[in-house]
């Protein structure tokens, strides 16, 4: 028997594959963006604090750069509504579904990044740097490993069984 792709299963035109995964991926960004709006907002409401002026320059880079790197996030996660917009109706779906699961991906690094980012700060200034550190390299690990790591095992293993079975 022939190898059939998961698509040609579902029986669909490429243009109802295009929609079907583009509302796919919307769902997710749903998800993604509550996540990055609320890093967003506390980093925001940290630099008026009492004790925000006592951060040592170390601190202070790592909140700019956190500050920064969820910015970028929000950015990468909206921009797939920006693209679908400005190219409505124009029979570009499957390019829009392409290129807006590279933008969420690259988002979902940059996520990473700022997550990170924020644990080393509140850690830093709650412990020590080397904590902080610490707790930072652990959220990068953990997100690699939830977001990197356990799809392309999940992946290898659906390959494995669709080429034994």
């Amino acid at each position: 028997m022939a190898e059939r792709h998961h698509h040609e299963e579902r029986n669909e035109t490429r243009l109802e594959r295009a929609d079907r995964n583009f509302n796919e991926l919307l769902q997710e960004l749903r998800v993604t963006q509550t996540g990055v709006q609320i890093l967003f907002a506390f980093l925001l409401t940290l630099a008026f604090t009492p004790r925000f002026p006592s951060l040592d320059t170390v601190q202070r880079t790592t909140y700019v750069v956190t500050l920064l790197l969820s910015v970028l996030a929000a950015a990468l996660f909206t921009a797939p509504a920006a693209l679908h917009r400005r190219l409505f109706q124009l029979g570009a779906k499957p390019q829009i579904v392409y290129v807006s699961s590279r933008l969420a991906q690259i988002g979902l690094a940059v996520l990473a990044l700022a997550l990170s980012g924020s644990v080393l700060l509140v850690v830093d200034v709650a412990v020590n740097r080397t904590e902080g550190i610490a707790a930072g390299a652990t959220t990068l690990l953990l997100c690699t490993g939830l977001w990197e790591v356990m799809p392309y095992l999940v992946k290898r293993s659906v390959e494995k069984a669709s080429h034994d079975g």
